[in-house]
């Protein structure tokens, strides 16, 4: 069989549905809304569905996406900072760990440079390492450091290795995260270039994504689902944490390359997210 792309192997067979959940990071939708900055994200807003989601104060990054990924209210995850600090996120697993309980036949892959989400050696993760289901070659973790090294470069290096993961056929349920919009957000503001590039940055991230996803589809039949979505907004001059409107405000987009769409509400709670996919996941 000769495969349309390079490295394009067949996953195993499977009833279920797969899903690949994207997060980019404090990115406000009225600025990727604007004309030619975040055209792939409208597009499939346009093409899928779209939902508007309120965050919890403290609009931060590490609650933030403790209730998205965990399907916890902060008063259930206890984190309050990116500190971690009297977290309880081991007693919360992640939506990928929920996804191996619910059927221990089923993949998972998560791929983030901000070290919280993911790595066992910082002041998270949120994301389990799940030792044993990665010993058993159904768990793969990839962990970088966009503090250090940067994100632009670290969200490409992401995007990167997730477009393999997709390739080879390796996971049925993944998470991928990327920070370059945030990061510009905080040094920049909103108000300039900058956080717009970054925005055109991680949009070309998620076109290359989903782009793939189409072609496994068209390709091999595949059922899957695209989740979107973003932790917090940002005030104008940059930055977050409060609870005015502009720092709680939160987005989530829902495609399919079959033209499925989700019946789910127009307005959603970052606790739902994670029970939602798991939804997906049975039907």
């Amino acid at each position: 069989m000769r495969y349309p792309i390079p490295g394009l192997s067949p996953a195993r067979e499977s009833n279920r549905r797969r899903i690949l959940l994207i997060g980019l990071d404090g990115l406000r939708w009225d600025i990727a809304a604007e004309d030619h900055v975040g055209s792939t994200l409208k597009s499939l807003a346009e093409a899928g569905s779209f939902h508007e989601m309120t965050m919890e104060a403290p609009t931060i990054s590490a609650p933030g996406w403790g209730s998205i990924l965990t399907g916890s209210t902060h008063a259930q995850h206890g984190l309050k900072d990116n500190s971690c600090v009297g977290g309880r996120t081991w007693n919360r697993p992640d939506f990928l760990a929920q996804c191996f309980y619910q059927d221990q036949d089923t993949h998972t892959f998560a791929a983030a440079g901000w070290p919280v989400l993911v790595d066992p050696h910082g002041l998270g993760p949120i994301i389990h390492p799940r030792m044993e289901q990665q010993y058993a070659g159904l768990h793969r973790v990839i962990v970088r450091d966009g503090e250090t090294f940067g994100y632009p470069v670290i969200d490409a290096e992401i995007t990167d290795i997730t477009l393999a993961a997709l390739k080879s056929g390796s996971f049925d349920v993944g998470f991928t995260y990327c920070c370059d919009v945030d990061d510009a957000g905080h040094i920049h503001g909103l108000e300039g270039n900058h956080y717009r590039d970054a925005i055109k940055r991680v949009d070309a991230h998620v076109k290359a994504l989903t782009d793939l996803i189409s072609v496994r589809h068209e390709t091999f039949a595949e059922d899957w689902l695209v989740v979107i979505t973003t932790d917090h907004g940002h005030v104008d001059e940059g930055g977050h944490g409060g609870d005015t409107a502009r720092e709680k405000e939160s987005w989530v987009i829902a495609w399919s390359p079959d033209g499925y769409t989700p019946d789910w509400e127009k307005e959603l709670r970052p606790e739902e997210i994670t029970p939602l996919i798991l939804r997906e996941r049975e039907a």
